[in-house]
Formats: structure tokens, C-alpha cells, sequence
């Protein structure tokens, strides 16, 4: 069983900036797709970002442009860098994997982000 943990969130004024991390418990980290997915209050979990094991890169169209996600296999972490945070993106952030580019299998807890206005 592959565990994850998120950390870096926490409470930020609009136009701010953080990081958030997710660092996975599996062997083969370097071979999974990884992926950052958001649930807002009142709103279904939506799709944030995803990274191949390759290093492809693909955003939802809300946050192109202010997220980056990256990787860093040797640390068995994925990275969230949000910039220019805005109060609807106030949610909670987990990170998940999907091992053989199909489904997203395992999922992390969670960190919540809070964007104050």
C-alpha cells in the first residue's frame, strides 16, 4: 500500500504565494503519474494539475499560468508551487497517484489552503 502525506498548507492574504509537498511512501515513485486534486467547501473534488513520470505537465484551465507542478524523484515528492493565490482557491489540496497511467489508485490526506482577501 503506497502511502502519501501533504504538507505546506496553511493560511495565506490573496496575492500570496506557497508551496505545497506530497511525499509518497512507494518504491517506484519515479515511474507513477502523480497529480494534485481540490475540494472547495460546497464543491465537488476537481482536478488541479498532473505530472508524468516523463516530466509532462497538465493544468486545469483554472489555474494555468499561477500553479506549477513539479517533481523530485530522488525525494519521492511531487510540488505544488501556487502563486498569485486567490480567495476561490481557498480548498483542500491532496495529492494522488496513478501507477500505471490509468486511474488515480492512492490518495494522501490532505492540506488545507485558506486564502484570506
Amino acid at each position: 500500500q503506497v502511502q502519501l502525506v501533504e504538507s505546506g498548507g496553511g493560511l495565506v492574504q490573496a496575492g500570496g504565494s506557497l508551496r505545497l509537498s506530497c511525499v509518497s511512501s512507494g518504491r517506484t515513485f519515479s515511474t507513477y503519474r502523480m497529480g494534485w486534486f481540490r475540494r472547495a467547501p460546497g464543491k465537488e473534488s476537481e482536478f488541479v494539475a498532473a505530472i508524468s513520470r516523463s516530466g509532462g505537465k497538465n493544468y486545469a484551465d483554472s489555474v494555468k499560468g499561477r500553479f506549477t507542478i513539479s517533481r523530485d524523484n530522488a525525494k519521492n515528492t511531487v510540488y505544488m508551487q501556487i502563486n498569485s493565490l486567490k480567495p476561490e482557491d481557498t480548498a483542500f489540496y491532496y495529492c494522488a497517484i496513478d501507477p500505471c497511467s490509468s486511474s488515480w489508485d492512492f490518495w494522501g490526506q490532505g492540506a488545507q489552503v485558506t486564502v484570506s482577501s
